[in-house]
C-alpha cells in the first residue's frame, strides 16, 4: 500500500462545529441540529439549512504533504433563478488560510419555485485534493462549505492523521440566513467565522437560512450544547415568513431565553436585533421573490405586507427591535449576564448607502467581513458583553 492510500474515517473526534453525525452507506453527514429536532420540524427548508455545515471544520495534526477529502456534495438549484455558486472548502495550516477547493461530485436537487416539485440527479463520491503541503508537523483545519450539504467518505493522506481537541472557548451562535452565510463566497468568509477566527474562538454556528423562528427545539439544542459564550440574533425570519403576531412574539422570546438559561444559567448571553433591512423596516411580510427581478434573471426579494397591518399586530423589524430592547431591559434586572445589541450597529443606514444589500435581504461577501470584524470589536473584545472576563470560570 502506498502512503497516499492511507484512509482515515471521519469521526466525531475529527469534526468540530457540529451537533451530531448521521451514518450513511458511504460515510457520514454532519448535522447542526440533532435528529429529534429535525424530526419535530418536518420542514424541507430547515432540513436543507441545518445540514449545510456552516462553521464546521475538520481539525487534526499531521505531517502529510497531500490530503484528499473523499465525499459528495448536495446542491440546490431553483428553476428560473440565477445559479447559486458551488461550495468550497477552506484549508488552514497552523491557523493561516492556505488555499481553497471544491467538490466536483454532487447530487443536484432542482426545485420548481412555482410548484415546489423537486427533481434529484444523484452524484457519485469524488475527492477534493490539497497537495504540496509542507512536509512537517502541523495543525490542519479544513472548513466545510457553508452553502451545501456534504457527505464525507474519508480522508486519504500520505502520512497519519491525528484528531486534535479544540482548546478555545466555545461560542454558540444562532441566527438566520445572514448568520448561516448567505452571499458569503467561502466558509471562513461568513461573518460568524470572521469573528470567531479574529477572537480565537471555537465556533458552533447554529445560523439556519430562513429558519430562525424561535423554535423550541433550537433553544433546547443551545441549552444542551457546551458553551462559554452564547449569542442569538432574532427577528428577520419572523417578519419575512410572517409566522406570528406581536401577542405571540414576547412570550416566545421569553420562552426561548428561559430554555437556554435552563442549561446555561450564568453564561454570557447576547441577544442581537435585526440588521438594517430596508424592505422590512416598516413593511410586514411575508417576503417573496421579486418577479420583475426574476424576469431580468436577477434574484431579489420584496416585502408583500402592508404597513397599515402593524396596528393589527403584524411584525416589522422596527417593531421587533423596540420590543426586544424592552424585553432585554426587563430581564437584565434579574440576569446580570444577559446583554442586548442593536443589529444596526453591525449594519446600519450608512452601510446601506455605501454597500446596499444586493438582493435586498443579504449582505455581500465584503460586508460579511465588515460585520464579523464589528461583532468582534463590539461583543468579543475586552470589556464587551462576551469578553473573557465575563465568562464562567
Amino acid at each position: 500500500m502506498h502512503d497516499r492510500d492511507r484512509t482515515t474515517p471521519v469521526t466525531e473526534e475529527l469534526l468540530h462545529g457540529i451537533v451530531e453525525l448521521e451514518r450513511t452507506d458511504d460515510g457520514v453527514i454532519p448535522h447542526r441540529l440533532p435528529a429529534r429536532a429535525r424530526n419535530q420540524a418536518q420542514d424541507p427548508q430547515l432540513a436543507m439549512a441545518e445540514s449545510q455545515p456552516s462553521g464546521a471544520r475538520l481539525r487534526f495534526a499531521t505531517e502529510a504533504s497531500r490530503i484528499e477529502l473523499r465525499g459528495r456534495a448536495t446542491r440546490f438549484r431553483y428553476e428560473g433563478a440565477p445559479p447559486r455558486p458551488a461550495g468550497v472548502f477552506d484549508l488552514l495550516v497552523d491557523g493561516r488560510h492556505t488555499r481553497q477547493a471544491g467538490l466536483e461530485a454532487a447530487t443536484v436537487v432542482s426545485i420548481d419555485m412555482t410548484t415546489g416539485d423537486r427533481q434529484i440527479a444523484q452524484g457519485e463520491i469524488g475527492g477534493v485534493v490539497f497537495d504540496d503541503l509542507p512536509r512537517r508537523p502541523k495543525t490542519v483545519e479544513l472548513w466545510l462549505p457553508h452553502n451545501e450539504t456534504v457527505e464525507l467518505a474519508g480522508i486519504r493522506s500520505d502520512a497519519p492523521i491525528r484528531p486534535l481537541r479544540d482548546p478555545r472557548p466555545v461560542w454558540v451562535h444562532h441566527g438566520s440566513s445572514i448568520s448561516h452565510g448567505s452571499n458569503a463566497v467561502h466558509p471562513t468568509g461568513t461573518w460568524p467565522a470572521v469573528a470567531a477566527l479574529r477572537a480565537d474562538l471555537h465556533l458552533l454556528n447554529l445560523g439556519f437560512g430562513g429558519s430562525a423562528l424561535l423554535d423550541p427545539f433550537t433553544a433546547r439544542t443551545i441549552r444542551d450544547s457546551p458553551a462559554e459564550l452564547i449569542s442569538v440574533k432574532l427577528g428577520i425570519n419572523l417578519v419575512n415568513l410572517d409566522v406570528m403576531r406581536l401577542r405571540a412574539f414576547g412570550p416566545a422570546v421569553h420562552g426561548f431565553l428561559d430554555t437556554i438559561r435552563d442549561g446555561h444559567p450564568h453564561t454570557p448571553l447576547l441577544v442581537i436585533s435585526p440588521l438594517l433591512c430596508p424592505i422590512h423596516e416598516h413593511t410586514p411580510g411575508p417576503g417573496a421573490f421579486d418577479p420583475d427581478a426574476l424576469a431580468r434573471g436577477e434574484l431579489r426579494f420584496t416585502a408583500t405586507g402592508e404597513p397599515g397591518e402593524v396596528a393589527a399586530g403584524k411584525l416589522t423589524l422596527t417593531v421587533i427591535r423596540d420590543h426586544l430592547a424592552r424585553i432585554l431591559a426587563e430581564r437584565a434586572h434579574d440576569d446580570p449576564h444577559l446583554f442586548y445589541l442593536d443589529g444596526r450597529e453591525l449594519y446600519g443606514e450608512s452601510d446601506a448607502q455605501e454597500r446596499p444589500l444586493p438582493d435586498a435581504l443579504h449582505p455581500d461577501a465584503t460586508t460579511h467581513l465588515r460585520i464579523g470584524e464589528r461583532f468582534a470589536d463590539l461583543a468579543l473584545s475586552p470589556g464587551s458583553p462576551l469578553a473573557t472576563d465575563r465568562r464562567p470560570g
